[in-house]
């Protein structure tokens, strides 16, 4: 399972990085416009953080493939790395999918249904990315579309990967990892609950204070 952030916050990829088994960042034209700052300037310093190994997925703002494919190109050259390009499933952006297969990587964006991930994946997609809590936000199940996509992609062999996303919480997160999803991008909030539990902190505080109880402030030392 890879998991990525879903932010183009300086300080909260390099605590993720320095904290977390992190495989990459992906962004968004409104997360990076919540930055304030230069596009390419802040792509390519979340690009030095993370190393060229790691993914970064960058969203398209174009809704004509022809241009979809030019914006891949440029950012793709200016950035480098292991690199993916995100473009909805909009008809133009299903064949900007198409026009790019073998040459830029892509993630299928803005996915809400197991059709649109179908369809991208049979385009040539590698990664397909459903909007889980925006699917539940509109009195569908968003967990559900995540099992349904993995499905379609095992019924027919199809190398794209699901990387679900949108997320409120983490019963949300722990059911599309359940559902099998390949891979799953959380924002800096949503990773520090994922490992978070009231007991947890309760135990290691009870830990602390027998030991000094009987050894005082001593520390363990080797």
């Amino acid at each position: 399972m890879l998991l990525l952030m879903d932010t183009a916050n300086i300080k909260e990829i390099k605590q993720s990085i320095e904290m977390y088994p992190i495989d990459g960042v992906t962004t968004n034209p409104s997360i990076i416009a919540k930055e304030k700052r230069d596009f390419i300037e802040l792509l390519k310093e979340i690009r030095d953080i993370i190393g060229y190994d790691k993914m970064l997925h960058v969203q398209v703002i174009s809704q004509k493939a022809d241009e979809i494919v030019e914006e891949a190109k440029y950012i793709n050259k200016e950035i480098g790395g292991n690199f993916y390009i995100k473009i909805p499933v909009i008809p133009e952006g299903i064949k900007a999918i198409k026009m790019l297969k073998g040459e830029i990587k892509t993630t299928a964006t803005a996915v809400f249904t197991p059709q649109q991930a179908l369809i991208a994946a049979k385009s040539g997609a590698d990664f397909v990315a459903p909007y889980v809590n925006r699917l539940d936000n509109i009195s569908a199940n968003g967990i559900k579309v995540v099992s349904d996509i993995v499905k379609l992609i095992n019924i027919y062999n199809f190398n794209t990967k699901v990387i679900a996303a949108s997320f409120k919480n983490v019963e949300q997160i722990y059911g599309v990892c359940m559902a099998g999803a390949h891979a799953i991008t959380v924002n800096y909030d949503m990773i520090n609950q994922m490992i978070f539990h009231p007991m947890t902190d309760w135990s290691v505080l009870q830990f602390v204070k027998d030991w000094e109880n009987f050894y005082g402030n001593k520390k363990i030392r080797t």
